[in-house]
């Protein structure tokens, strides 16, 4: 039998997102959308810039998707197939905090199209070779002009998913009340009684989770040397 919950039962609003997850999240938007700007401005150290940057950000959420809080840790919201059917039967059912098996799609969606367009990019030379990503001189040139073509073709995917992103958002708080931007923005919500709160991740394991990524970065558009070279 399904139970109702009164909406004045509800408890006092509690932490659902961590501040190193909100920080990935506004961030990653703002650069994607000053990369696609400075693209089509034909600023491309800007836009360059701004890869290296979403490559250093996608390295750390990985990280903290390992080490971070209980919200931001994929084990406890990537779901397989029939928890997605499940939630699609009954999303009204689902009380846990984080990010629903539907919503977990998403995130895994556009993360992996970032990551495409990262790795494209590194590797992205234009058509007369004047400008190129630092691993480009690693492949031949027919393989960096691939590498062009699908970085352009990814971002407008990506743009696609960002669209369905935002629409999902908007049908959420519009038809089943429920308000998605206010706690990525505050990072608190108001809880059902018995749903547990988020379990928040170590400061210090932030600081070097994002040491980490910004080693790599450094590393990878450095042209990615053997290590002990």
């Amino acid at each position: 039998m399904k139970t109702t919950i009164d909406p004045a039962a509800r408890v006092e609003k509690a932490p659902v997102w961590d501040l190193p997850t909100r920080l990935f999240h506004w961030t990653l938007a703002t650069l994607i959308g000053f990369s696609w700007w400075s693209a089509e401005e034909a600023k491309l150290d800007w836009h360059m810039w701004s890869g290296y940057a979403v490559m250093t950000l996608v390295l750390f959420r990985l990280l903290w998707g390992l080490f971070g809080s209980s919200t931001a840790r994929f084990a406890n919201f990537v779901r397989g197939p029939s928890s997605v059917l499940a939630y699609l039967r009954d999303s009204k059912g689902w009380r846990a905090i984080g990010h629903s098996p539907l919503g977990a799609l998403s995130v895994v969606a556009l993360l992996g199209l970032t990551i495409v367009q990262v790795v494209t990019g590194l590797f992205n030379a234009d058509d007369d070779g004047l400008v190129e990503g630092p691993l480009a001189p690693l492949v031949a040139f027919n393989v960096s002009d691939a590498a062009h073509d699908l970085h352009e073709l990814v971002f407008k995917v990506l743009l696609a998913c960002i669209a369905i992103h935002v629409a999902a958002i908007l049908f959420y708080r519009l038809f089943q009340g429920k308000r998605l931007l206010g706690p990525m923005i505050s990072g608190r919500a108001a809880l059902d009684p018995g749903v547990e709160p988020m379990r928040p991740g170590r400061g210090w394991m932030a600081i070097i989770c994002l040491a980490v990524a910004l080693g790599l970065t450094r590393w990878i558009i450095g042209g990615a040397p053997p290590f002990g070279s």
